[in-house]
């Protein structure tokens, strides 16, 4: 019997071939090729001669092959019913995938959050995301489908979730969106699954009308007067020397709080701060006032012989809540990070110092990518002199 012809590159005309090939021929065959016997299932005999079987099938309006197994341990009968029965399965709408993925062990969604829990942490510099993450899926996402495989999650399953919190907690639903996307997409990532079950529910939950709530900061007339209520208070006298010093130079909490030693040079005035600590993930250099400096060597004075400079009683960084909690306790309404707010309008109200330098100092990054090819001074001593200036509207005393 002659051997029939490899399968063409371009799609045959005519009529479909069915059972084309024959025991015979799939014992013999050894030039690598694949094929056709008909329904989508092929015979793929490779250069080194072996051969397995591969069947082309449209599973929910996506075309995917699925491999059937190696011959001779899978005959040309058991691929033929194998096809078959994966054929009525899609026919029925239905995803043989699914049952092949179960069989290999397919995780759970629960068993597959922690695993891109675990490659994503590395990447966080702030902890607290850590914690935040598996938090709102434990709450909002496991009671209703952690135990179940993702390969059969739908979008129906995610809806039930966000659906309930999607306009009474905005904020809440957008993150526990994107974490269910972040899950689903390793899911497709490593084939147990074909789809991301989130890319279909934006249009069903509709926009949503959360008001944009900024930090409360306070006018920069008042944060002298900021200043010296928390100077008087009865707080640690690290959490105020920290506090002032994040004033006067306009940083964020995170990087006043873990400050070390070894990043500040009081002989040049100068606090760099790592790009670890840093959002932008780029070293940051702080020219420090004669004010600023001095809080430092108050801080030395302190003697408490840790690496930090603002350590707790304990001798650990100040957590992320004594400073706001300190604000709050004398009557200050506003929060730790506002004072970045209050500096920028200062900046913007009552000096000539130019954008780029504020903006700098603030440590913003530049949005548009020609600018920031651009843009590589870090206009430091223009920076110096802004937070020289700063320093003295606080204090009331000259520049230096």
């Amino acid at each position: 019997m002659p051997y029939p012809k490899r399968q063409r590159r371009t799609k045959p005309q005519g009529r479909h071939p069915e059972n084309a090939l024959s025991a015979a021929f799939v014992r013999a065959v050894a030039e690598a090729g694949r094929y056709c016997d008909g329904q989508g299932l092929y015979l793929q005999v490779d250069p080194s001669g072996n051969r397995r079987w591969i069947q082309r099938l449209l599973i929910r309006s996506r075309r995917c092959e699925l491999g059937l197994g190696g011959f001779p341990l899978v005959s040309l009968k058991a691929a033929r019913a194998q096809a078959f029965a994966n054929r009525r399965v899609a026919r029925a709408g239905g995803d043989p995938l699914s049952e092949k993925r179960r069989a290999k062990g397919t995780p759970t969604f629960a068993d597959a959050a922690a695993r891109v829990l675990e490659q994503k942490r590395a990447g966080w510099r702030n902890p607290k995301h850590a914690h935040d993450w598996p938090a709102s899926l434990e709450r909002f996402v496991f009671p209703r489908f952690g135990e179940r495989p993702v390969s059969e999650i739908s979008s129906a399953d995610v809806l039930g979730v966000l659906a309930p919190i999607w306009h009474e907690k905005p904020e809440t639903a957008r993150r526990v969106r994107q974490r269910i996307g972040a899950v689903m997409q390793w899911a497709v990532a490593m084939e147990y699954r074909a789809d991301n079950p989130c890319d279909r529910v934006a249009a069903t939950l509709g926009r949503q009308r959360d008001v944009v709530r900024h930090m409360r900061a306070l006018p920069h007339a008042e944060v002298a007067s900021a200043v010296a209520t928390v100077r008087a208070s009865r707080a640690t006298t690290a959490a105020k020397l920290a506090f002032e010093f994040l004033v006067l130079t306009a940083a964020r909490s995170g990087e006043v709080r873990l400050a070390r030693w070894e990043e500040i040079d009081l002989g040049a005035d100068v606090w760099t701060v790592p790009a670890e600590r840093m959002k932008a993930n780029r070293e940051h250099r702080v020219p420090l006032s004669t004010r600023a400096a001095a809080i430092l060597e108050a801080a030395r004075a302190l003697g408490t012989g840790s690496d930090l400079v603002f350590p707790s009683p304990r001798g650990k960084p100040l957590s992320d809540m004594t400073l706001s909690k300190l604000l709050k306790e004398q009557g200050i309404q506003a929060v730790p990070h506002g004072f970045r707010s209050s500096f920028r309008d200062w900046a913007s109200e009552e000096t000539n110092h130019p954008r780029e330098v504020v903006e700098a100092a603030l440590a913003h990054q530049v949005k548009d990518k020609v600018e920031a090819a651009y843009a590589r001074s870090t206009l430091f001593e223009r920076r110096r002199r802004l937070m020289d200036h700063w320093a003295a509207y606080l204090t009331e005393t000259e520049p230096r």
